[in-house]
């Protein structure tokens, strides 16, 4: 019978030992990058490694986890991974973590309350080192988050501004944003403007209808409010799209003349494209339409939505950075500053939106 190892059996620190000549022990040294590896001669090194990787050695992280009492884990937990917000957000985590040592485990509460604290506490029993909380429009759980602050877990909320419960918070400038939208339609020479507003209880919609009367007041704009509409708060992130619909419907049966509407977000945006088709009308021709975050289903729909572009991707890379440099922390003190991060948003020009006809 042979002596040789079969494909299934684990090569373990024992074997690279025999395999290269030296002792288990500076193995583990040379293997694990311990700080004792400083005095351990370039040379054994090189063989070591060399030995290791033709055996095709592979370190057990479980095992190194236990003695480290590191789990080399980032927790992620989404509200909703369905939430069109949510997929580059995601992109954006996972890209910062490649060249780490730390692993993503991503869980989905499904916009429920129950699912989002039991997994909570299932990540806690699993020790992430961190956590990123992806929230959306129905997020309201930062009370179960501000009393992990006692168990000084590195912690930050995408999408969502916790910082007044002193939550390190990454959002975009919704203020900015709005005040971009409304330049935009202004410039293209649009006076008689509807606005759809977002969920009265959401922070983003204030912020954003800030923007908007920001821009309008510096221009000395009226906005009518017989041509604005707001959302109403939902249990469905995605429902903005019918919402949008409705409301547009609302405007056009009004017979107040608008050339132009400022929609909530993009979804809300489509849902007016769509009310538009309905009543025999056409973005740009007799309304110019801009949404918001500049979801997939924006580029993809005919027209195009302009939209003003949240930087999702880069919201995810900066959370990811903040909980990085906690566990990084020298003095391991393994906090996130809990201030409020904003990140500049952009106008993305497709062909919804086009200059007014005289």
């Amino acid at each position: 019978m042979s002596g040789r190892k079969s494909k299934s059996t684990r090569v373990t620190i024992v074997d690279v030992a025999r395999k290269s000549g030296f002792s288990p022990s500076t193995v583990s040294i040379v293997m694990s990058e311990a700080p004792l590896s400083r005095y351990v001669a370039a040379q054994t090194k090189e063989r070591i490694r060399k030995t290791a990787q033709l055996m095709g050695y592979r370190p057990d992280v479980f095992a190194r986890s236990l003695r480290s009492r590191r789990s080399n884990t980032v927790g992620v937990l989404v509200f909703d991974i369905s939430d069109p917000f949510c997929v580059l957000i995601l992109r954006g985590i996972e890209k910062a973590l490649q060249p780490t040592p730390y692993l993503p485990i991503l869980m989905d509460a499904h916009n429920e309350r129950k699912l989002f604290e039991r997994y909570l506490d299932l990540l806690l029993e699993r020790r992430v080192e961190g956590l990123i909380v992806v929230a959306n429009w129905l997020f309201d759980e930062g009370g179960l988050l501000a009393n992990l602050k006692e168990k000084k877990m590195p912690m930050v909320v995408v999408g969502g501004d916790l910082s007044e419960k002193q939550i390190g918070s990454v959002i975009v400038d919704n203020e900015a944003g709005g005040y971009a939208a409304m330049k935009h339609i202004y410039e293209l020479g649009h006076r008689q403007i509807a606005v759809i507003r977002g969920p009265e209880k959401l922070i983003d919609s204030n912020r954003r209808w800030k923007g908007i009367q920001c821009f309008a007041a510096e221009h000395g704009l009226k906005l009518d409010p017989r041509r604005v509409r707001q959302l109403p708060d939902a249990i469905d992130p995605i429902s903005g799209f019918e919402g949008g619909r409705l409301l547009t419907d609302e405007l056009i049966r009004s017979r107040m003349k608008f050339s132009a509407l400022i929609a909530f977000d993009d979804l809300t945006a489509l849902g007016a494209l769509r009310s538009l088709a309905q009543a025999g009308r056409s973005a740009p021709r007799d309304c110019s339409i801009i949404g918001f975050d500049d979801v997939p289903l924006a580029a993809l729909s005919t027209p195009g939505i302009t939209t003003i572009r949240q930087p999702m991707e880069e919201m995810g890379s900066a959370a990811t950075q903040r909980i990085l440099d906690a566990l990084g922390d020298p003095e391991d003190r393994r906090e996130v500053p809990p201030d409020l991060q904003l990140l500049l948003p952009t106008l993305v020009l497709r062909n919804s939106t086009a200059h007014k006809e005289n």
